[in-house]
């Protein structure tokens, strides 16, 4: 049985982790839909290199390739929401974007 996968959305109605993806190049989205997959098959049971728990309640799906994206994401009643998207330009994560996501997990939690 597969974990179902939601994106967050915003008091605005907008869903900001979906429109992020849909504004990279092809190679990006096709492997960011195949981590999805992994996601959700795997469930909790993924680990690294995939997934990085951050935090007690917030993790990090890590797509590499030519464009390393980071995409931030929480559990809650068994399904996985995904908070917020980056593009990964150092090894450090911006304090920003972790910042973001975890004001989008307050908001949903």
């Amino acid at each position: 049985m597969g974990w179902k996968v939601k994106f967050f959305q915003t008091a605005r109605g907008e869903f900001p982790v979906k429109e992020f993806i849909q504004k990279q190049d092809e190679a990006t989205y096709a492997k960011f839909l195949q981590f999805l997959g992994l996601l959700r098959d795997g469930g909790p049971f993924l680990k690294p290199p995939y997934i990085k728990k951050l935090q007690d309640k917030l993790y990090e799906l890590r797509i590499s390739g030519k464009t390393a994206v980071r995409i931030f994401y929480t559990i809650v009643n068994n399904e996985y929401y995904l908070l917020h998207a980056f593009k990964k330009k150092s090894q450090k994560t911006p304090r920003q974007e972790l910042e973001t996501a975890l004001d989008r997990l307050k908001s949903l939690i």
